[in-house]
């Protein structure tokens, strides 16, 4: 089942257990409790510190249980942990054996101090690269706390559980039986949720910060490289975000990133916070910006207010918020989201699987995820708004290779419809101006992105389309202020084209500085 080189380096994990582990299985006599079975003793087989027992009594089957020898309560697994999760198994295995979880200490803390009983159920997508975050936060917090469980459950698994609990979108958690939450977090959204002292204390934590030379908000690729930049020049760099990787975490395939000729969102946005992570940066986890407080003279402290109440200030400031997915708009839409109407075909395509299905958007984002769930679904009907489609012409090559998609062009979506419960059709409005109907169980939304930056109108110049305008150097409308990345005027939304813009405002933010004396000693902006 696994190949030799990932069992060489499995070996090598599993040599530095502290103490030894149980693999403790609840199966039956299944293809996949017998796929179970096989993967763990594989596993097992690797370190005299790993066994595997058969004699669990979990209802659900196939599943198992990682305990440490001796303990009842350990990190389970009600999946084959394969794909996506497998780094989540391995992690799983490596913390239960006494390797302490890779968090700060206070929010460690924080995580003890949870009263609980929290037990949660952890609904994932072997094919979601969005999912590995909130099983790991998770396995993580079991681990620290005894009155925390969570057990992960691939949804192919259960199709039964699945259909009960409406679930057609991944990641989606429960805990003590009622929804939790939909989608990606990080830790400390989860703590947010569950402390609700979390955000008084951060903000808390934040309030003697020292002022930056530089700070970067957003840690998407510009962002990213923007705090290496900065970092190199001995600036004293802040970086804060609500997740690393921003967009790049929804990525699925990357194969246009120059020099590295395939790789996804997940392992990009882990490389960018390891690289970030070799300098002195103040990384700031977990955190939004809600107002911006330009300086009062040129070279002064801008400040910048965070949604947590907490304030903090710099003489320059890199706007790296990036964009997220735009909405249809329509009738139907908000209604049955995360219920037939998706926005990651790589997370919820399973879940459609011998569905029909359509997918709003005809550049490279609308056409990949077409041939995606082309494999999945039983037929795609792709719309595109206009009289062409934008995608790049590979794409477009591939897709008209597909016998079970249908792409229409002039097709303007007008309306999701449904039965109170799942989407059900859709109707759009042809070329001939009038309205048509197509009968399908799930609506994929690609329609290009937004930038992030509603929380700056009044504040700077954006253009008509929200996006921050910048010159050559990244500079925006206020002295000291920067920008880079999908968020500004720059065209061509890439990667590769955040990253050189982020270097670009970091470069330019450090000529400001040294060309700008600092001003005397002004008072601070407060919240």
């Amino acid at each position: 089942m696994l190949q030799d080189p990932i069992k060489t380096q499995l070996k090598g994990y599993l040599a530095s257990l502290a103490h030894p582990i149980v693999l403790e299985a609840s199966l039956d006599d299944t293809s996949a409790s017998r796929e179970m079975h096989e993967l763990l003793h594989e596993v097992a087989a690797l370190s005299d510190k790993v066994q595997v027992s058969e004699t669990g009594q979990a209802t659900r089957r196939p599943s198992f249980v990682i305990r440490r020898d001796g303990a009842k309560t350990g990190v389970t697994f009600a999946a084959i942990p394969l794909g996506h999760e497998f780094t989540s198994f391995v992690l799983a295995m490596l913390q239960v054996g006494g390797h302490a979880p890779k968090i700060p200490d206070d929010v460690a803390a924080q995580i003890r101090a949870l009263p609980g009983p929290y037990n949660f159920e952890t609904y994932v997508a072997l094919s979601c690269q969005n999912c590995p975050d909130v099983v790991q936060a998770l396995n993580a917090m079991c681990v620290l706390n005894p009155n925390i469980h969570n057990v992960t459950i691939d949804g192919a698994l259960f199709p039964d559980e699945v259909a009960a609990r409406n679930i057609m979108s991944v990641p989606q958690v429960y805990l003590n039986g009622e929804l939790f939450e939909t989608g990606r977090m990080e830790i400390e959204q989860i703590l947010a949720k569950l402390d609700a002292d979390a955000p008084r204390r951060a903000a808390e934590k934040l309030k003697d910060v020292a002022p930056f030379d530089v700070l970067i908000i957003g840690e998407g690729p510009a962002g990213a490289s923007a705090a290496v930049y900065a970092a190199r020049k001995g600036l004293r760099t802040g970086l804060l975000g609500d997740r690393f990787g921003g967009q790049v975490m929804d990525t699925a395939g990357i194969e246009n990133f120059i020099s590295i000729p395939e790789t996804d969102g997940p392992k990009l946005a882990a490389a960018l916070e390891a690289h970030v992570r070799q300098y002195d940066v103040d990384i700031i986890p977990g955190q939004r910006a809600k107002e911006l407080f330009p300086a009062t003279q040129p070279g002064g402290l801008h400040g910048v207010v965070l949604e947590s109440g907490a304030v903090l200030h710099s003489r320059t400031v890199i706007l790296a918020t990036g964009a997220h997915w735009r909405h249809l708009g329509v009738p139907g839409e908000e209604e049955y989201r995360n219920r037939g109407v998706a926005y990651c075909p790589h997370c919820d395509g399973p879940f459609y699987k011998g569905k029909r299905v359509a997918v709003a958007g005809g550049g490279n984002s609308g056409v990949e995820a077409a041939i995606d769930l082309a494999g999945i679904v039983a037929h795609v009907t792709l719309l595109q708004r206009g009289s062409h489609l934008k995608a790049d012409k590979v794409l477009q090559d591939k897709l008209h290779t597909l016998p079970n998609v249908t792409v229409l062009t002039e097709a303007l979506t007008t309306r999701i419809e449904g039965n109170g419960h799942n989407v059900t059709g859709l109707t759009y409005r042809g070329g001939d101006g009038a309205d048509h109907h197509i009968d399908l169980e799930g609506v994929f939304v690609q329609i290009g992105l937004l930038p992030n930056t509603g929380w700056l109108k009044g504040t700077l110049k954006l253009n008509d389309f929200g996006e921050i305008i910048v010159n050559d150097h990244g500079a925006t409308s206020i002295p000291g202020v920067f920008a880079a990345g999908d968020a500004t005027t720059t065209p061509y939304k890439q990667i590769v084209i955040a990253i050189g813009e982020g270097a670009k405002a970091a470069l330019s933010a450090f000529d400001y500085l040294i060309r700008v004396p600092a001003p005397a000693p002004e008072k601070l902006v407060t919240a």
